[in-house]
């Protein structure tokens, strides 16, 4: 599977599926060194008390189970394309204690109505999914779409290490095509052009010397 090649829904769930049935169990494991920035995200969203927050592509649940213990009070939703990774995720949110519900969706077309129950959340997230996902930018507007009004969307993902140089640049992208993870070069300037559109405001920084991209729309 190319991150670049426009799959279907079911293509692409099928090939999450194939990637992650046997690697979702030592993934939070593997990937803690190098998907630096979620802590941050998560400990800056700011949710208001009680309020909602909804994963867009939830993984292994790992970081729904973060925000309940940093944001304790608030209900927490999640969904990801891959039934694999949701066996994971169910697993860890059952040991967590935590009320979070989960569900089964594409990040380009999720009903949280149909699915939850509720059409807005307070604080919408992406958190290393958009360089995985093949119509990023679609996914990236229905998320906005999903935002309360006076809630934020967040997203953390790939930079382009910008501060470490070429040689590092190449390493890192280099090892995430094996993986089928395209850092998005253009994530600014979509974040910016959906702000604007929303009449919105954007905050944009590169942390780790441009390792990674960290956005909110507010």
């Amino acid at each position: 599977m190319s991150a670049f090649t426009p799959r279907s829904s079911a293509g692409q769930k099928a090939a999450m599926d194939r990637m992650y049935r046997l690697t979702r169990h030592v993934y939070d494991a593997t990937r803690k060194p190098y998907l630096l920035g979620r802590d941050r995200m998560i400990a800056g969203l700011e949710v208001p008390p009680g309020g909602s927050v909804l994963e867009m592509g939830c993984g292994t649940g790992r970081n729904l189970v973060a925000a309940g213990r940093r944001h304790p009070g608030i209900r927490l939703y999640g969904f990801d394309i891959s039934s694999e990774m949701l066996k994971s995720a169910r697993l860890n949110v059952d040991r967590s204690g935590l009320d979070i519900r989960l569900a089964e969706g594409d990040a380009c077309l999720f009903d949280p109505e149909a699915a939850f129950g509720i059409a807005g959340f307070d604080r919408v997230y992406f958190s290393y999914t958009l360089s995985m996902i093949p119509d990023w930018t679609a996914a990236l507007a229905h998320g906005l779409t999903l935002v309360k009004d006076g809630g934020r969307l967040s997203v953390v993902d790939f930079g382009f290490c910008e501060g470490l140089g070429a040689p590092a640049r190449r390493l890192l992208h280099g090892w995430l095509t094996l993986f089928h993870v395209a850092p998005r070069a253009d994530l600014e300037a979509e974040m910016a052009r959906l702000a604007n559109a929303s009449g919105r405001t954007l905050h944009f920084e590169r942390p780790a010397r441009g390792y990674a991209q960290l956005g909110s729309i507010f």
